[in-house]
């Protein structure tokens, strides 16, 4: 039986126009209510009603008049949302990231914690990202801000209700993360969500990076394994179960070193960071549960810096790996640009060279116009404020909060300051 589509209900409509007019002021400001009227088409009544619903969620505030325009100067709008705050935490296999952000985007707070010790107990490491969430929130909350979401960003599968189904650089499986931490934050009054760290990664180069509109990305994410985040004409590719991204374990050298998924010769187990640490530094401590990279990392960025030349080749030879995995997603997808992320763009300066030389030969697309591969220009840790991206990207899309009493009273006090 054919259902005929039911038309949309005036929430709906008034839901989708408030976004609309939200993204605008985001990407506009500042900006007047005459000027959201002639890029929208939504006419001049219509937005002023919503521009006054936005200023009382506290997500719009008046800037003040123009001050050069020709005639009656107009007030101008930008983001305020100074009562609410998003967090994002990225669990690496030695680090945990923890972010705080305002609607605007600004950090309020940005922590690090060793995590190498507790990455492979997930009972240990769920306690230990329950505690950082925790204390994160309890910062702003000092702050007189209303959490409106966290987001956790892990290495691996992880599925739709965020469920961990494998992680082997972390070696775990069917961990419903998203669950624990619900039962142990005692079910927050704010949504709780776990995604694939490159996922998150490429959520925030698309909304920090030099990478407005509807592109075509690619990133990836290289920490213990490599995994990518794919956005197609603006939307991130998640697959029929959330499980799209896993380059790391497709094959590229027959009968080549062993992978943490088994198998044998898979991209990360010749381009992943403990393979350039074993190639660049073979007297290196090694092992297959090792987490703790940072240290050899940083060895190796010192040696490539005094150009050490089996330093240099070491990193050559990733690169020229990283290039064939970048051409996969190239021939496949044809994105604009694929962007190296995590401790790769850290290393990238001895990196891109062999990488550009490598998709170059085995990119079908014409080299004009093709694909390009390149540096996150976020550093290493994007997946941390990708989190929080995502949580924005929730707020944009029209899912907009009700000012708390804490906002109202904070809005009271700012009015009987003026």
């Amino acid at each position: 039986m054919i259902v005929a589509a039911q038309p949309a209900g005036l929430a709906d409509v008034r839901a989708a126009n408030l976004a609309v007019v939200l993204r605008h002021v985001r990407g506009n400001a500042p900006c007047s209510r005459a000027d959201i009227a002639a890029a929208t088409g939504l006419n001049k009544a219509t937005v002023s009603i919503l521009v006054a619903d936005l200023i009382r969620r506290r997500l719009l505030r008046e800037t003040g008049p123009s001050g050069h325009r020709v005639g009656r100067p107009s007030t101008m709008l930008g983001l305020d949302g100074m009562p609410y705050a998003v967090v994002g935490i990225e669990v690496g296999s030695d680090q945990l990231t923890a972010i705080a952000v305002d609607l605007p985007g600004t950090r309020l707070l940005s922590w690090h914690r060793s995590f190498a010790d507790h990455a492979t107990s997930p009972g240990r490491a769920v306690a230990t990202i329950v505690a950082l969430a925790r204390r994160a929130a309890a910062h702003v909350g000092r702050q007189g801000r209303q959490v409106l979401g966290l987001t956790v960003a892990v290495p691996g599968l992880v599925d739709g209700d965020g469920v961990v189904r494998h992680s082997p650089n972390l070696g775990w499986h069917n961990l419903d993360l998203r669950g624990d931490l619900e039962t142990a934050l005692r079910k927050p009054d704010y949504p709780i969500a776990v995604d694939n760290n490159a996922n998150l990664a490429i959520l925030a180069e698309q909304r920090y990076g030099p990478y407005p509109g509807p592109a075509n990305l690619a990133y990836l994410a290289g920490d213990s394994g490599i995994s990518a985040g794919i956005v197609v004409e603006g939307q991130l590719l998640r697959g029929s179960r959330g499980f799209s991204g896993a380059i790391g374990h497709i094959q590229v050298m027959p009968d080549g070193p062993p992978c943490v998924c088994g198998r044998r010769g898979c991209l990360e187990a010749v381009a992943g960071i403990p393979a350039l640490i074993r190639r660049a530094l073979p007297d290196a401590e090694s092992g297959p549960r090792r987490t703790d990279h940072a240290p050899d990392v940083e060895e190796v960025q010192r040696r490539a810096k005094a150009n050490d030349p089996s330093t240099l080749e070491a990193l050559a030879e990733t690169g020229r790996w990283l290039g064939y995995g970048a051409s996969l997603l190239a021939n496949l997808l044809n994105p604009d640009v694929v962007i190296l992320g995590g401790r790769f763009a850290l290393l990238a300066p001895w990196l891109l060279a062999s990488a550009e030389a490598t998709l170059t030969e085995r990119a079908v697309a014409p080299r004009a116009g093709g694909c390009r591969i390149v540096a996150s220009t976020l550093g290493a840790g994007s997946a941390a404020p990708g989190a929080a991206a995502r949580v924005l990207d929730h707020i944009d899309a029209g899912h907009l909060p009700e000012p708390s009493a804490r906002a109202t009273s904070h809005e009271a006090s700012q009015a009987y300051a003026r």
